[in-house]
């Protein structure tokens, strides 16, 4: 098999405080698919990997190529394979083994050897798409219609996420939804659920900034979480929603969701917190209320690429700022404060 070497730079994390631009080596064979990356979104992954090198379990044990939300263009591709070059894609980050009992019964999330790009869960890590050129397979790319902007196809992967969320709670048609934690994905699940028929959605969190994009992005109503007097409304009569998404991962949001929930209600559980929860077990048991989890997507994300594409969903009140592959660290620093960024990009061309 024909193996060629392809050289280009890269956004590698070496531990806590520490990411550089550097050199790379890609190989390339004959059944994969080069993608010269234009765009690339910031996610809390990777300023954890920054700040911390570590997100979550994940710890850097080597450097590593950051970043899993991107897109790009094709520059060489197998025969065959549906793709041309200079066609635009965007790359589904997720690899998972397709041969496993998840994977076969369509539930490729979980996955027990996931290879998902830009994560250190295993070791070799791999590599993310924070780089001038990825490999990829052709299942992981994507195709869209060259004249969209790949500042909104960047989205793809986050709004995936959301549209997962959105499927886990079944049928929004009519409902009334809480969504609590109203930073990216927290906005995109009130975008998706918008357009999954949604009848009523309030948004809450402690920012001014992101109450105002929550409004943008398709909330009826933004509330802040501390002021008794505008939730407490919600709480009343054993409940006010239908569907409850937590995207905070805020200890207390978690927490609060089954005084918002009614009866039989659902709470779909979408942050990752770290804290211990002081979780009102009897509450959620005698109101009967449906707790489920969701994490990252199966077939969600070729939904979220045609979504962005017909522009069924605009992203861009999300993007708070636009950084070079070699402003990377300034980037990430921006991305972390959260009184001034949402969603950030790097731009690779």
């Amino acid at each position: 098999m024909t193996v060629q070497h392809i050289q280009c730079k890269a956004c590698f994390a070496h531990g806590e405080k520490d990411v550089r631009v550097e050199d790379r080596e890609l190989q390339l064979g004959e059944h994969d698919v080069l993608v010269k990356v234009e765009r690339g979104g910031i996610c809390g992954s990777d300023i954890h990997y920054y700040f911390h090198g570590r997100a979550g379990m994940s710890i850097l044990k080597n450097p590593m190529v950051i970043g899993h939300e991107f897109a790009g263009i094709v520059e060489q591709a197998p025969k065959d394979s549906g793709l041309a070059i200079g066609q635009r894609v965007a790359v589904n980050p997720s690899q998972p083994c397709n041969c496993c009992p998840m994977c076969l019964s369509g539930k490729q999330n979980q996955c027990p050897t996931m290879k998902f790009m830009g994560s250190a869960q295993f070791n070799p890590h791999v590599n993310g798409g924070f780089s001038e050129y990825i490999v990829a397979s052709v299942a992981q790319c994507i195709p869209y219609a060259n004249h969209v902007s790949p500042k909104i196809m960047a989205f793809s992967e986050p709004l995936a996420v959301a549209i997962h969320a959105v499927n886990i709670a079944g049928s929004l048609v009519g409902k009334r939804v809480l969504v609590t934690g109203s930073g990216p994905i927290g906005c995109l699940i009130m975008a998706a659920a918008l357009n999954s028929g949604a009848s009523e959605i309030v948004a809450t969190d402690m920012s001014e900034r992101c109450r105002e994009l929550a409004i943008e992005m398709g909330a009826s109503l933004a509330l802040d979480p501390t002021d008794e007097k505008a939730v407490g409304q919600y709480k009343e009569n054993k409940g006010y929603f239908d569907v409850v998404f937590e995207a905070s991962g805020a200890a207390s949001a978690v927490a609060s969701t089954v005084e918002f929930t009614k009866p039989t209600g659902t709470v779909v559980q979408v942050g990752m917190g770290a804290s211990p929860v002081n979780y009102p077990l009897s509450l959620m048991l005698v109101k009967e209320i449906n707790f489920v989890g969701s994490f990252r997507f199966v077939h969600e994300f070729e939904t979220a690429v045609k979504w962005l594409e017909s522009g069924r969903i605009n992203p861009l009140p999300l993007l708070s700022s636009e950084f070079s592959k070699e402003e990377i660290v300034n980037a990430l620093e921006f991305a972390a404060d959260k009184n001034k960024a949402a969603k950030v990009q790097v731009y690779f061309d």
